[in-house]
């Protein structure tokens, strides 16, 4: 990990460093355009060359059934039942607390405003396969779109060796009651909710992280079609800052769970001193030692890397302009600085709160803004799965009373039918 100076970057050189995941010779946009554009056209067809071409797996359907799925959570041990049903637990517990209904407000006498919450009909979740099989955003997604009261809810999940998924992903579609899961991964997924095949519903929402092509599938889908998508949720990333009384065990291990998600994922350590910053590349070469995925972890370290800081302050102005997707407080000193926090995806603080417990259980949504977009996204939540409808009610005193306002705002803007419609009825 390459190590830099915050006093010797200019504004230039941090906007270089804060930069990932670009695209600058289109070309994924242009392999992902052609996707889509053969899912549109092909349908199911489609999606079975790209099993062949993508996964290594010759399809003959593209879905597992309620008992198909059955049988490969079989394989799901006792203490993996239990762990997964600790994570279900605390998932629902947090999420369903977001379910408030909002006050009725009295804007002026007779005249009462107020926001309703209707589930979106129909959504895709998107559950990815690549190196790392994920269940665990698999709860993170199902769980919120239930609790909402999505009406049809379809899952795509790239399929495995012989034409299955993880016996983890059975199990949790079958704890979520789910009994169907489809077998398409990537880009073609995204395009398979968006347009619609001969077996894959139509959605009016997408949700769920993946890898550039997953991503950009999901931008692009979002400016060309009435579908919408939660974010821009990419390759993963955090950012960690620390200072002297951070733990280095801790803090290299911390960098090395976001490592070995895949070879693009970004690692940021954002130190206030050199001698802890050194002390955790130590404990990170010492840990690659025994990581089963420690060379996809190397790759992702490469591409990552260090920022010496002389302050909190000046570590967390860095931290905003990243703008993470993770964003952990190595200090004891953390309640001193959240204050400060203003582009994060979500917060680990202190030095015995690591971002796995929020990837698994803590009962926080993992699927997060990532490549900056942290800036203006929020997390998977209740809320993105909801829409929010207003209502007004004008009594015979609220119409006397916001009429005549009403007409001398119309007037202003010359539309005359919009001044009628209030004064025919205060003639009355």
């Amino acid at each position: 990990m390459k190590t830099y100076n915050y006093s010797d970057l200019n504004k230039q050189a941090i906007q270089g460093l804060v930069q990932r995941n670009v695209d600058p010779a289109n070309e994924i946009r242009t392999l992902v355009e052609n996707v889509i554009e053969q899912v549109r056209q092909l349908g199911d067809r489609a999606l079975f060359d790209y099993a062949s071409q993508f996964d290594k797996v010759e399809l003959t359907k593209l879905f597992l059934d309620k008992a198909e799925l059955e049988e490969i959570a079989s394989a799901v041990t006792a203490d993996q039942k239990a762990a997964l049903k600790v994570a279900y637990d605390n998932i629902y517990k947090f999420h369903q607390s977001q379910v408030k209904a909002e006050d009725k407000v009295e804007t002026m006498p007779g005249v009462t405003c107020w926001r309703e919450l209707r589930p979106i009909e129909k959504v895709g979740l998107y559950i990815p396969g690549g190196t790392a099989v994920l269940p665990s955003t698999f709860l993170m997604l199902g769980i919120p779109a239930q609790i909402a009261g999505c009406k049809e809810i379809i899952v795509c999940s790239p399929p495995q060796t012989g034409g299955k998924v993880n016996a983890f992903i059975a199990e949790v579609a079958l704890m979520l009651g789910f009994d169907k899961v489809y077998l398409v991964g990537g880009s073609q997924a995204v395009a398979a909710m968006a347009y619609g095949t001969e077996t894959i519903t139509k959605v009016d929402k997408i949700f769920g992280p993946g890898n550039q092509f997953v991503t950009k599938a999901k931008t692009i889908i979002q400016s060309t079609t009435t579908t919408a998508i939660d974010m821009p949720a990419g390759p993963s990333e955090v950012l960690v800052i620390a200072d002297e009384t951070a733990k280095p065990a801790f803090v290299a291990a911390d960098l090395l769970a976001q490592a070995e998600h895949g070879i693009d994922s970004q690692s940021i350590l954002v130190c206030t001193d050199e001698d802890i910053a050194q002390q955790t590349l130590v404990e990170v070469e010492k840990q690659l030692q025994v990581l089963p995925r420690a060379e996809i972890a190397r790759q992702a370290l490469d591409n990552s890397y260090i920022v010496i800081t002389k302050t909190l302050a000046e570590a967390m102005d860095f931290s905003n302009q990243y703008a993470p997707e993770h964003l952990i407080l190595a200090t004891e000193s953390w309640e001193e600085i959240t204050g400060s926090i203003i582009n994060a995806g979500s917060v680990f603080l202190g030095n015995l709160t690591p971002e796995s417990a929020g990837d698994y259980a803590s009962g926080t949504n993992h699927t997060l803004p990532t490549s900056s977009y942290a800036r203006a996204y929020s997390g998977v939540s209740v809320d993105s799965f909801v829409k929010k409808i207003t209502f007004q009610h004008l009594t015979e005193e609220g119409i006397k009373n916001i009429g005549p306002s009403v007409e001398i705002l119309a007037d202003l803007e010359g539309l005359h039918a919009h001044r009628n419609a209030v004064s025919v009825r205060m003639n009355k």
